[in-house]
């Protein structure tokens, strides 16, 4: 089990097979376990990196709550890709590994060969739309702290990982969930690599935030995966892969 030592906070990654680089970015309270159907579907053509982000599955769960951030995270996937040995990679994540794809692209936009971005959203530009997300985080955590992991959801994507307790997905929710500013989402028509941006038909929580990444982000494309909801990837299997790797194979060369 391959650990990456970030200051002395451990963060569990692995590599599959080998070829282009993808780095694959799981969403809040799950793991890398969400990408396993990616991974057995792409490593005979590309090298796949999944990790479990700080405070999720086999990663470490720091007691320090300011060793939970965005920018923290941001940094969790730069050294990633320098432990590999990899400089640009296809950079790709679900909901909140989504969005920290995009703030991963708009803090090393020379390491990014194109994004793919999955039942995602970029942010808020208003504060009080990011003040209301802000609060749902916070309450989460507080549920976290205060009943354990019995309170999360009983979602596809939740259902595949196991974590030790809830203390780091509760300062995960402060500190990585909870977004500061609107940088993200200002950050979009800056963007300049390929991008597939996809969503499930049922995902109607993310249904508009995708339309507008689509919208901003120059070399965009949409795709909607029919009868799929949060977790696209574990819903309709099959249809989330063509696609990506309909993506994929259009891609310039490396």
């Amino acid at each position: 089990m391959a650990k990456l030592d970030r200051d002395g906070v451990k963060i569990h990654y692995e590599v599959h097979g080998s070829g282009p680089t993808l780095l694959l970015s799981h969403g809040y309270s799950s793991t890398a376990r969400m990408w396993d159907g990616q991974i057995t579907a792409l490593k005979d053509r590309y090298q796949v990196i999944v990790w479990d982000m700080r405070g999720h599955g086999e990663s470490d769960y720091p007691a320090d709550q300011s060793l939970y951030s965005e920018a923290l995270t941001v940094g969790d996937m730069k050294a990633l890709l320098d432990q590999v040995g990899v400089k640009t990679a296809i950079v790709a994540g679900l909901s909140l590994g989504g969005y920290m794809s995009l703030a991963f692209a708009a803090s090393h936009p020379e390491r990014v060969r194109a994004l793919m971005l999955f039942d995602t959203g970029p942010g808020f530009k208003k504060d009080e739309a990011r003040a209301k997300w802000n609060e749902t985080a916070h309450q989460r955590a507080a549920n976290l702290e205060a009943n354990g992991l019995a309170v999360l959801n009983s979602s596809d994507e939740v259902k595949l990982t196991r974590h030790r307790d809830a203390s780091g997905l509760a300062r995960a929710a402060r500190g990585m969930l909870a977004q500061e500013n609107d940088r993200v989402i200002q950050s979009l028509d800056k963007v300049s690599v390929p991008t597939l941006v996809l969503v499930g038909a049922n995902d109607t929580n993310f249904l508009a935030a995708t339309g507008y990444m689509a919208a901003k982000i120059k070399q965009a494309i949409k795709v909607v995966v029919a009868d799929a909801g949060h977790a696209a990837n574990l819903h309709q299997p099959a249809l989330f892969n063509q696609a990506v790797e309909a993506f994929l194979a259009r891609l310039p060369a490396a």
